[in-house]
This record gives C-alpha cells, structure tokens and sequence, in this order.
C-alpha cells in the first residue's frame, strides 16, 4: 500500500476508532445500565468494558502511526511505555474473565438466565479477547486487498503492527 494510500485509509481509520471508544460502546454501557438490573448485566458490561478499553489503545496507535507517516512529532518513550503498561492491564483484564462470569453466574442462582444478557456478555467477552489478540498478537482484521492477498500467499495471518512495533521498540 502506498504512503498517500494509507496515510488517507488512517485519517479515516483512527477517528472511527475513537468514535467507537469514546461514544458508541459507552453509550451502549449506559443504556444497558439504565435499563436492566446490574446483577444480570454485570459480565456483559465488564466484556464491554474491556472492549472499551482495547479501543481506546487501538485509536491511540493508529492515530500515532498517522502522526508517523505525516513527521508530526510525538514523544516515542511515553507511547511504548504506555503500550507495554496497556499489553500487562489487558492480559490482567482478560485473565479476569473467568471470575466475572462467575460472579455472573452465582449471582443468578447458578443459571443463564435469557433475561440476564448472558449470551450478550460471552459475546462481547469474546470479542475483548479477539480485539487483544488483533492487536498485540495476530492482525485478525482482513478489510483490504493488501491483507488478503498476504493471507493467500503466505497461509497464514500477518503479525499485528501493534506487536511488531512493540517488538521493534517503536512506533
């Protein structure tokens, strides 16, 4: 892909990002907090929060990648230690999964209860865990011509940029 190609894709890419982060996903938080109980709600709105969290980061780095490619300055250290800090609060986050579900559960009498969300709440756990993984690991997101065609010639999915970067100790 071509610097003006990417450069454009991100000016469009982060800000939607962002908007996810800081609107859409916490308006959906508070709108289940207002109506529903948060004993049936809790999983689904710790996934949430996760998946807040993970978003936040995600607008953060395309947004520097941005900054990057057009030589607007930024301060490299405090951005890779807030990276590496993020990677350790997400692997602590995810590893809490498990007990938010069973607080969820005790909570409702050892059962899944429709009514609860619950379903709603594996989802959005899930796709927590996915989004960690799409960042910091395996880039899972296939949304160009350049990514499908690495995935047809190499077999498999491309190292996160994320990853890479953090790796590389830049960004």
């Amino acid at each position: 892909m071509s610097k003006q190609k990417l450069i454009k894709r991100l000016k469009s890419y982060y800000p939607m990002e962002r908007f996810h982060a800081f609107v859409t996903f916490p308006l959906i938080l508070v709108y289940l907090i207002l109506n529903n109980s948060i004993t049936d709600i809790f999983f689904l709105l710790y996934g949430l929060l996760i998946c807040i969290i993970l978003l936040i980061q995600g607008q953060h780095y395309w947004k520097l990648k941005l900054y990057r490619l057009i030589n607007k300055p930024f301060n490299q250290e405090k951005n890779l230690n807030f990276f590496k800090n993020s990677k350790k609060l997400n692997l602590i986050l995810i590893s809490l999964i498990p007990l938010i579900f069973g607080i969820q559960i005790y909570q409702n009498n050892w059962q899944i209860i429709p009514e609860n969300l619950m379903l709603w709440g594996i989802l959005a756990n899930v796709f927590g865990v996915l989004e960690y993984i799409n960042y910091y690991k395996l880039q899972l997101m296939i949304d160009n011509s350049s990514d499908l065609e690495y995935l047809k010639r190499n077999r498999r999915l491309k190292i996160a940029s994320l990853a890479k970067d953090l790796k590389d100790n830049e960004l």
